[in-house]
């Protein structure tokens, strides 16, 4: 049964994002710092708690596909208290490799990784109040106030379109009184399955004044 309310659910948000028309969903409140050249947007974000996993990283989309799975059936039932809760946006999503050197006469590197994809939870829960997730896998953490960079985009979300707007926002920081002070995340409001041209997706990094 459980299973099924967790299909159900993510198919009604689908539907209703396939047309164009959001699901209304909680988003993390902020206030507006500033924008820059490229229709970067400063925003400071309120504290905040999360749900986050992370898989080992695969080639192709399946990343993202396992990693919704997870958070999913935590907050649709997945918990010791059996409790849904509600869905909010947007879907927080990072990729993390590590090159390793390889000996000659291959000259060459290999790439290992991980994906970390995080839910951010409805105003009222923290890492202590929320419920227990039923898989170890899902964690909770609290989040304190952020001062982020952003930038905007639609259409494919895959590694090489999100490092291109990664790039893009890097690059406009280089020319702003902003500095990047840690690696760049995406932001997905929109499921998966979403029509490309219909998503709403960002590419965003914490930030700190020169």
């Amino acid at each position: 049964m459980r299973l099924f309310k967790t299909l159900v659910s993510s198919v009604l948000l689908a539907g209703c994002s396939v047309v164009g028309v959001r699901a209304v969903t909680d988003e993390p409140k902020y206030a507006l710092v500033g924008r820059l050249d490229g229709g970067v947007e400063v925003r400071t974000y309120d504290s905040r708690t999360a749900a986050e996993t992370t898989v080992a990283a695969r080639g192709g989309s399946s990343n993202e596909g396992r990693a919704f799975s997870l958070l999913a059936g935590y907050i649709f039932g997945g918990n010791k208290s059996n409790d849904s809760i509600a869905m909010t946006t947007p879907v927080e999503a990072a990729s993390r490799s590590t090159k390793i050197a390889m000996t000659t006469p291959v000259q060459a590197a290999s790439a290992t990784g991980s994906y970390q994809m995080r839910f951010f939870l409805p105003p009222g829960y923290d890492a202590k109040s929320a419920p227990v997730p039923n898989n170890s896998s899902v964690r909770l953490v609290d989040l304190p106030e952020e001062t982020m960079a952003t930038l905007r985009f639609s259409g494919s979300r895959n590694d090489d379109a999100v490092d291109l707007y990664k790039a893009k926002l890097l690059a406009n920081l280089e020319r702003s009184e902003w500095k990047a002070i840690a690696e760049p995340v995406a932001l997905f409001y929109d499921p998966p399955w979403t029509l490309p041209p219909l998503r709403r997706n960002e590419v965003a990094v914490l930030v700190a004044r020169r």
